[in-house]
């Protein structure tokens, strides 16, 4: 049978991921392509205990609830964005979903029509690229530079486009990994205030943050707790993927009380509710007196560094060393401009034959032909082991040789 798919769907088909993903499974690959955090750090022993608490003493956790999401997980989080981000935010304005990326898809899906502009990073997350290019929506890439959005590129292109919404991650931007200052977090709210653009704040990374041994995300509040009225004009979305474990798929979507009710609508057409044993799992891990969240942030955040700065100095060491690069403060990415003569796709096919890959810049802009993109790669230093990262440097490098070499 001829199968006659929807035109936009064949924007799914079109990923190098898929392939990367494929090959990841190999046990000698290495991907420093994929933004996974580190399995080997997640609390296992205190979600092994969690699970046969909620199991043993509730079989209503194995049983339907609330579209909305376990209500006292919402009200943990509550008083979590309350105490460590002043964030006032009622249980009832808060979704709890599958991850972040569904909250972004479940907000585009009743927001966005076809053809509506929409502003983005860029680069951005192709995560957001994939959701926006499905809905058919016409995407805005707006400049930036290591303080974040550049307010008068933002400002034009709101002028000049109209758009429905603004699409962006302040706290160590995917892929970028810049944090934007105070001073451009104000005058994006602010312009978009004035044009009644609704602001979608994606604070995946903001705990990642190992800058001196500073808590960044502290002193850099988010784009929802600067709005007097907080939620009218932004809807902050995150998740527990990259701080607890990502297969527990909690996220969480905070914002006006009907943008979220428009979302729990359109989610109970989708698959009803999260998974409810994983919401109940989750509070009972941060309700645990045994567990504690900020020290485990803390572990994180010490060893992510470590990491980091491994990859910087073999970086530095390396065939590929005139690449230019600012070391992030937080997140999950180094962003890496090549040497000159470099492309990032055609750099990665021949990585793969080594055994090794990482994220071409082309997977992060709208407009994939800018060729200051298209000689950016993004890596992944979170989830490779130190010898994995060691290892994985060295094949890049051989790679860089041998392409070199040819071209």
């Amino acid at each position: 049978m001829q199968y006659s798919f929807a035109s936009r769907a064949q924007t799914l088909l079109s990923s190098p991921l898929r392939d990367i993903r494929e090959l990841a499974k190999r046990d000698s690959f290495i991907s420093l392509a994929e933004e996974l955090p580190a399995e080997e750090l997640f609390p296992v022993h205190s979600l092994a205990e969690a699970a046969t608490s909620v199991l043993s003493e509730d079989p209503l956790a194995l049983q339907y609830g609330e579209a909305e999401g376990y209500r006292p997980l919402r009200e943990w989080l509550s008083q979590d964005f309350s105490r460590r981000k002043g964030l006032h935010v009622q249980p009832q304005h808060i979704l709890l979903t599958t991850g972040t990326q569904q909250a972004i898809d479940l907000l585009v899906r009743v927001y966005v029509d076809p053809g509506d502009p929409v502003l983005v990073d860029n680069p951005t997350s192709p995560g957001l690229l994939q959701v926006l290019r499905l809905q058919g929506a016409a995407i805005i890439p707006v400049e930036g530079d290591q303080e974040g959005m550049v307010p008068e590129h933002l400002e034009a292109m709101i002028r000049k486009h109209k758009p429905k919404l603004l699409m962006t991650a302040p706290n160590f931007t995917n892929p970028t990994g810049v944090a934007w200052s105070l001073e451009r977090r104000k005058k994006a709210l602010d312009l978009c205030i004035s044009h009644g653009l609704l602001i979608v704040e994606d604070d995946s990374y903001g705990d990642l943050s190992f800058a001196d041994g500073k808590n960044q995300t502290t002193e850099l509040p988010s784009i929802f707790s600067l709005e007097e009225k907080q939620g009218e004009h932004v809807l902050y979305v995150g998740s527990f993927s990259k701080t607890v474990a990502p297969a527990l798929r909690t996220g969480w979507a905070a914002g006006n009380r009907r943008v979220i009710e428009m979302m729990t609508a359109v989610k109970q057409m989708a698959d009803w509710q999260s998974s409810m044993l994983n919401q109940r799992m989750l509070h009972h891990l941060l309700e645990s007196k045994h567990f504690q969240l900020e020290d485990h942030i803390g572990m994180l955040n010490r060893e992510y560094a470590i990491r980091l700065k491994l990859m910087v100095e073999l970086l530095k060491r390396s065939a590929w060393k005139d690449s230019t690069y600012t070391i992030p403060s937080g997140g999950m990415f180094l962003w890496v401009q090549l040497p000159p003569g470099l492309d990032g796709e055609a750099l990665l096919r021949a990585a793969l034959l080594k055994g090794v890959a990482f994220l071409p810049g082309s997977m992060c802009s709208a407009t994939s032909a800018q060729d200051r993109i298209r000689e950016c790669i993004r890596l992944n230093f979170t989830h490779p082991g130190r010898d994995e990262l060691l290892l994985g440097m060295n094949l890049i490098s051989e790679a860089v040789l041998e392409f070199t070499a040819r071209n």
